[in-house]
């Protein structure tokens, strides 16, 4: 499964590199227009180039869907004009063509895309994409970018002027966008919870990365409270001892799965020999 997984990630890092990447807007849209037409040309049966030929060797093994990959330029186009969110409605539709459809691709690869795995995996991928809003406040701001939903910035009595201000004069930041981000994060985390699931329900080797994924982005909420949410000022980190031990985790987990697919496969050659020196023998020896 490694080289279809590169052949897939090659696209949305490249695509996700162009959106954030590019010297300007319009830049940016000319190069992902033209992945737009390169994928036009993939699904109808055109002569391609560059990542693309790998890209459609992947695509026609596994059956893959082509609206994940518009979901994913859509969003990426979306950056280039959009930079406010008005509520968290707004916020979630474009985690859904952002983050989502990552998630979608790899449980077609997997052969694990039934409704339920998907949903579950919506949960995952979303969750993952607003763990980096949250982390990532202030270099957002700076980029011109927020996508804390301004109804949230309402609710908590504060606006991006008061954002500004914090970060230009380095100062900490003030409880109400804690509060703020605090509760952003307790949703975030709930949505990794409700797509737990998901590791028991996808083949063995795909499950440990999962897993990983989850307690990567979990570990991301845990550094934002540990820093007590003072993300204008310091942005939030996971030690390098906490990586180390998921990895550790999810190098375990993997090779009990190899171990147990190996078991399961002796067995079955076992039952096979046994089954054909049975049927060796003539009926009238036999009995």
């Amino acid at each position: 499964m490694r080289q279809p997984f590169y052949d897939v990630y090659a696209f949305c890092r490249t695509a996700d590199d162009l959106a954030d990447e590019s010297a300007s807007p319009d830049e940016a849209r000319a190069g992902l227009q033209n992945y737009r037409r390169q994928i036009d040309d993939l699904f109808a049966g055109r002569e391609t180039s560059g990542l693309f030929i790998a890209l459609a060797d992947t695509i026609s093994k596994f059956d893959l869907p082509r609206e994940p990959f518009d979901d994913l330029l859509d969003a990426f186009l979306q950056d280039q004009s959009v930079t406010r969110y008005p509520d968290e409605d707004t916020l979630l539709r474009y985690c859904s063509g952002s983050a989502n459809p990552v998630g979608r691709l790899v449980l077609g690869m997997a052969g694990s895309d039934s409704v339920e795995n998907v949903g579950l995996s919506d949960e995952v991928c979303t969750a993952l994409q607003l763990v980096n809003f949250w982390q990532d406040v202030k270099r957002d701001f700076q980029i011109g970018r927020v996508y804390l939903p301004a109804s949230v910035m309402q609710t908590y009595r504060f606006d991006e002027s008061m954002i500004a201000t914090t970060i230009s004069q380095n100062q900490s930041t003030p409880q109400c966008f804690r509060d703020a981000i605090a509760s952003q994060c307790g949703r975030t985390r709930e949505r990794f919870e409700r797509g737990r699931d998901l590791i028991e329900r996808v083949p063995a080797w795909l499950a440990p990365d999962i897993e990983l994924f989850i307690g990567g982005g979990v570990a991301t909420l845990n550094a934002i409270g540990r820093i007590d949410y003072d993300v204008l000022r310091i942005r939030p980190r996971v030690s390098k001892h906490r990586q180390a031990a998921l990895i550790v985790r999810t190098a375990a987990r993997r090779m009990l799965a190899r171990r147990s697919q190996t078991s399961q496969t002796d067995t079955t050659s076992q039952t096979d020999t046994m089954d054909c020196g049975t049927s060796a023998i003539p009926r009238g020896d036999a009995t």
